[in-house]
């Protein structure tokens, strides 16, 4: 039969571990696990070139053919063994090339895609109480017995606006039916991931310089904003350039549907201005770094990134949010970006806030006094 002469490989893109006694293998690219006994590994290990699943059968001819067939066959729809030409190969060929420097240690990034969230918006009190952890909550600060205290100068909270910001931010849930202006945004896009200038090494030669820190001044971070009510920019997905401070169109008709798909299921999200959806490129810093180690930086870079985001939107009057429940395979096919050279890790959101009539006018003349001020775009 056909199916018997197809050539078929182990899947690179594979992690094997016990847990409570039993054997696990883990296809991290497509996120399927499975349990099994060791004479797997030693399939498995066979069909580390590409072999048929008859030159299976002569192989491990001390078990029946049936046997050696159903095993192989259950390989394949599990996902561990991978038919030539496929696109689960290709898949999985193209993560192991780009991602060796970082593997297996990197797996954890394909792992934890596409996770499966629930809505609990709509559960009663009593639902929520019974899906919690029975056990106590863990203490909230650390003391460290026995050590000796000594007492710091008294806080000393000046009045100045970094300081007001820094205690004003704060993440919103709640927006204003009001449209963001397109010169917030522009605001927001140039201080959080516009150039500021360049720094030249010997070594590295030209270097980025912006408001937040990079591990290496590798800036792997991309931003794309899906605009939703903007007052003077279209709904769409848009790419930012952070050199030349311009937005390049990636989709029109970005639609609250699709926000609130992107943010799985969040139903603020729907009713946010913007959303700002925050990848990376892992080359720039694996090309730099070949410790898996340096994935940890990659991840850092975003907080760092997110952080910068919003104070900036608190200081422009506007109200931030952030969030890493997010619909990643989603995401990355409507940027056109392939989630393995490329990658959505975050997404940060604004929108004006839902408050008093003289607050939201407070907030409103800041947000234009901010925005009559110079742009501080790219070179």
């Amino acid at each position: 039969m056909r199916e018997w002469t197809i050539p078929l490989r182990r899947a690179r893109c594979l992690f094997v571990y016990w847990r409570d006694g039993r054997l696990f293998f883990n296809n991290f690219a497509r996120r399927l696990t499975v349990s099994g006994r060791p004479i797997t590994c030693e399939v498995l290990d066979f069909f580390s070139e590409w072999r048929t699943a008859q030159e299976a059968i002569t192989r491990f001819d001390n078990y029946t053919q049936r046997s050696v067939r159903f095993a192989v066959s259950q390989l394949v729809e599990r996902g561990l063994l991978l038919p030539k030409d496929s696109p689960e190969v290709t898949q999985d060929s193209r993560i192991a090339k780009e991602w060796s420097a970082w593997l297996p240690e990197g797996s954890f990034h394909f792992s934890t895609k596409d996770a499966v969230y629930v809505d609990r918006s709509n559960w009663s009190l009593d639902r929520l109480k019974s899906v919690m952890p029975k056990t106590p909550q863990p203490k909230i600060f650390k003391t460290v017995k026995g050590a000796k205290k000594m007492l710091l100068p008294r806080r000393a909270v000046p009045d100045s606006e970094f300081i007001r910001v820094l205690m004003t931010r704060k993440t919103h849930r709640r927006f204003s039916k009001q449209e963001v202006t397109l010169e917030a945004v522009s605001q927001l896009l140039s201080l959080v991931w516009g150039v500021n200038g360049y720094l030249y090494s010997p070594r590295f030669g030209k270097l980025l310089q912006k408001t937040s820190p990079s591990g290496g001044a590798r800036h792997p971070g991309e931003v794309y904003l899906m605009a939703l009510r903007v007052k003077g920019l279209s709904p769409g997905l848009y790419h930012y350039h952070p050199a030349h401070h311009h937005l390049e169109t990636i989709r029109a008709n970005a639609t609250r549907e699709k926000a609130w798909l992107y943010c799985a299921r969040q139903n603020f999200a729907k009713n946010a201005g913007a959303l700002f959806l925050m990848t990376a490129v892992f080359r720039r810093t694996m090309w730099k770094y070949h410790l898996a180690r340096a994935y940890r930086v990659v991840l850092l870079d975003a907080g760092h990134l997110c952080q910068t985001f919003c104070l900036v939107a608190t200081w422009l009057g506007l109200a931030p949010f952030c969030t890493a429940a997010l619909k990643d395979t989603l995401i990355e096919e409507d940027l056109g970006i392939d989630g393995i050279r490329e990658s959505v890790l975050y997404i940060a959101g604004v929108g004006l806030p839902a408050t008093s009539v003289r607050a939201r006018q407070r907030f409103s003349r800041t947000a234009d006094r901010h925005a009559a001020s110079p742009s501080k775009g790219g070179a």
